[in-house]
């Protein structure tokens, strides 16, 4: 099993002469925990496909430290450094045209590049002692629950990685915002995440189109995230408007409920086994939760998950998005 390193700088130097040299590492960021290595080595990047037995045709995000270096991997343009002034770092991966020495395989062969200067101060260390700009994809087997702690990372890939860096709990939850600039003129959200539509338009001084259509396996895909089925645990899931006491009452002991905030009655006699994502009904720490409460009722041997759709307001969007993917069918079934 992968051995978990706490972020002392005696660990953190070993793990950037690791990545240095070709290696893998699991890393914190604030979004979710990532399986990081080298962005320019095009042997370490497959080598992240393979531990995730991840499509080639799903690029990777690549995460560096500031601008500046974004700016040796891809083209920057007026809208790309206004957003970047805004909200980096942190939780938000703009695409652009990329740079020549960026290789094929982390960008599935396009001609456009994602990248993201993250915000977690474990990753941020690691960014500048390594001096790399890190490929770092969700650290879990492709297409099921996304990690947000060290242990849920072990439990997904341990058995296929060696080295896993602890930040702790991640603080967002939920992944980046991706935002494709590569034609300045038209601008348009991917992927909803720990940055709003509402913020990004904001900034940009224009209403920006959010990209809701998902898709099938198959060509290559111009961002990571918008594959119909993803982010999906191994139990069904099937998703509802509002839970009601009702079907609590009536639930059984082989069902688990995800509940966005505890009903106003208070919960009632079940056997079900529940998760409440927000006690104070606040998007953003339902964000926070979401990940992780599927992994405990994923683990939990149920038959039936359910879970309750958030109000779209704030990070409410990004939950919604993550659970219709979670609950999607199986291309086949």
């Amino acid at each position: 099993m992968a051995t978990i390193h706490r972020p002392t700088p005696a660990n953190l130097r070993r793990l950037a002469a690791i990545l240095a040299q070709g290696g893998l590492v699991a890393v914190p960021t604030e979004t979710v925990y990532g399986l990081a290595a080298d962005s320019l080595n095009p042997r370490a990047c497959r080598a992240i496909f393979r531990a995730k037995r991840r499509p080639l045709t799903d690029p990777l995000i690549i995460h560096v430290p500031s601008v500046a270096a974004a700016a040796k991997l891809a083209f920057l343009n007026p809208p790309a450094r206004k957003l970047m002034a805004a909200f980096w770092p942190g939780a938000l991966t703009v695409v652009l045209r990329k740079r020549a020495c960026v290789p094929p395989v982390a960008t599935a062969g396009g001609p456009t590049v994602a990248v993201r200067c993250p915000a977690h101060p474990v990753m941020r260390r690691l960014l500048r002692l390594c001096r790399l700009p890190l490929a770092a994809p969700s650290a879990n087997p492709f297409g099921c629950i996304s990690p947000t702690c060290a242990a849920h990372v072990q439990t997904g890939l341990g058995d296929r990685i060696e080295h896993i860096l602890d930040g702790g709990p991640c603080a967002v939850g939920v992944e980046s915002t991706i935002v494709d600039l590569s034609d300045p003129a038209r601008p348009q959200i991917l992927r909803v995440g720990g940055v709003t539509a509402v913020q990004i338009s904001r900034v940009l001084g224009q209403p920006v189109p959010v990209h809701n259509q998902s898709v099938e396996t198959g060509g290559a895909l111009p961002a990571p995230g918008l594959l119909t089925r993803h982010y999906s645990p191994t139990t069904p899931l099937q998703l509802h408007r509002r839970i009601t006491m009702a079907q609590l009452r009536r639930a059984g002991a082989d069902e688990g409920f995800v509940l966005f905030a505890p009903p106003a009655g208070g919960l009632p006699k079940t056997a079900a086994r529940i998760e409440i994502l927000a006690k104070n009904n606040s998007p953003r720490i339902a964000a926070r939760r979401l990940f992780a409460a599927l992994h405990a009722l994923d683990r939990a041997g149920l038959r039936q998950l359910h879970a309750e759709l958030a109000p779209e307001a704030g990070a409410g969007a990004a939950i919604n998005d993550r659970l219709q993917r979670a609950a999607a069918k199986r291309p086949g079934h």
